[in-house]
């Protein structure tokens, strides 16, 4: 192993450590907490779909204020008391259920808020990692920090899955509110110290604001990125409206199959994350960002077909390889995205980039929402996975199908006021 890896770096290895715990706990959250509501508080489609709708709701209301606040203040400190926040709301849904009082409107609360702490740590996550480890280090970095989400991806849903079918969805959600706080135990015992972001005299939000988004929509391979990951994360997030009520209701499958199921999208992911680095350099970062949607994401039409048996296996199959197609392509533009930004900008061009393809994310949920209420779950599931597809005609009809590589800096750079 080189000595220059990030293994060796000391406060990256305390920032790996506590995203590891805080995704293992949100993916165990991601599979318990619509398990909670569809099994033990009886939601309907359209409450699940307001209940994934909660989830993301954050980027779209304050996402670009929250790019403005973040390169305005140091990321850690952000980061750590989002944690904190995170932490204490999601320990609360099993103390209500302990004590008899557990709604799915507190339930659809704490989802909100927790989504609303979660803007502000994952705007600060992405601008804190360049400082961290430098910037000839971010494919590196953003490989085994994609590496650790894949791994909880397939650890988290199993875990919840067995620990939902024997100890109740409420009490898994333990695992969660601990996760997020052995998180901001990591961060504190980051010892880099973070400089303090320079403030010019009489900042105004709104021009800082439109300054983060012009920069996002100038450059012409960017906006194409955006816009693939926008259109396929709307129709994901109606997906996810319907999927754990389509898996147990209308497939038949156990808590325990659920979470094993969802758990198999993370084994494509591992394997994305370990050959993204050689796999990205052989077919060029350009091509890895619109050939990976067209050949490998259509595997997600796999999963309607779920059901005891054999079936189960295609489904996740198909899970398997959307998993690999979506971390490959992750890697490739955000390494991108973070390589052409300023360093000024990099909250507010994360920011943007969030308001934009995680604020489709509720908006879709209320559609999958509507969708399961006048289709059924089956027809609105079908509608859903295919509706990911589109996003990749984006970057397909964009200048990035005739490059090879990126470019290492944006075409235009907005200047500083």
């Amino acid at each position: 192993m080189r000595r220059d890896s990030l293994f060796f770096h000391a406060d990256f290895r305390r920032l790996w450590a506590g995203d590891t715990a805080s995704q293992l706990g949100m993916f165990v959250g991601i599979t318990a907490i619509p398990l909670l509501a569809a099994g033990v508080l009886a939601a309907t489609p359209f409450e699940m779909g307001l209940l994934t709708m909660a989830e993301t709701l954050g980027f779209l209301v304050i996402g670009l204020p929250a790019g403005v606040w973040v390169d305005r203040m140091r990321k850690r400190s952000l980061m750590l008391a989002a944690d904190l926040v995170r932490g204490v709301l999601l320990l609360s849904v099993p103390l209500a259920w302990w004590a008899g009082v557990l709604t799915m409107a507190q339930l659809l609360v704490v989802v909100l808020f927790t989504g609303l702490a979660t803007v502000f740590f994952d705007v600060s996550y992405q601008a804190y990692l360049p400082a961290l480890v430098g910037r000839e280090k971010l494919l590196e970095g953003n490989a085994k920090l994609q590496a650790v989400q894949s791994s909880a991806q397939i650890a988290g849903p199993s875990l919840a899955g067995v620990l939902v079918q024997f100890l109740g969805a409420a009490s898994t959600i333990l695992v969660t509110g601990f996760g997020y706080l052995t998180s901001a135990l990591c961060l504190w015992r980051i010892r880099t110290v973070e400089e303090r972001p320079e403030r010019a005299e009489h900042e105004r939000l709104l021009p800082q604001m439109l300054e983060g988004l012009k920069f996002v929509v100038s450059d012409r391979p960017l906006r194409a990125i955006v816009a693939c990951t926008a259109t396929s994360n709307f129709f994901n997030g109606a997906a996810q409206a319907v999927q754990v009520l389509f898996l147990t209701r209308t497939a038949g499958l156990k808590p325990a199959e659920v979470g094993g199921l969802l758990a198999v999208g993370g084994i494509g992911g591992i394997i994305a994350a370990l050959c993204a680095g050689p796999i990205i350099r052989k077919i060029g970062q350009a091509r890895s960002i619109w050939l990976v949607p067209t050949t490998v994401w259509p595997g997600g039409l796999l999963v309607p077909l779920a059901a005891p048996g054999w079936r189960l296996a295609l489904a996740g199959f198909g899970l398997a390889a959307f998993g690999f197609g979506v971390i490959l392509y992750n890697i490739a533009q955000v390494s991108y995205r973070q390589a052409i930004t300023p360093d000024r900008l990099l909250g507010r061009m994360n920011a943007s980039v969030r308001f934009i393809v995680w604020g489709s994310l509720p908006l879709g949920g209320l559609l999958g929402g509507g969708l399961g209420e006048w289709f059924g779950l089956t027809g609105a599931f079908w509608m859903a996975s295919a509706g990911e597809l589109l996003g990749a005609l984006w970057v397909v009809c964009s200048p990035l199908r005739r490059m090879r590589d990126l470019p290492t800096s944006a075409k235009m750079v907005v200047p500083a006021p």
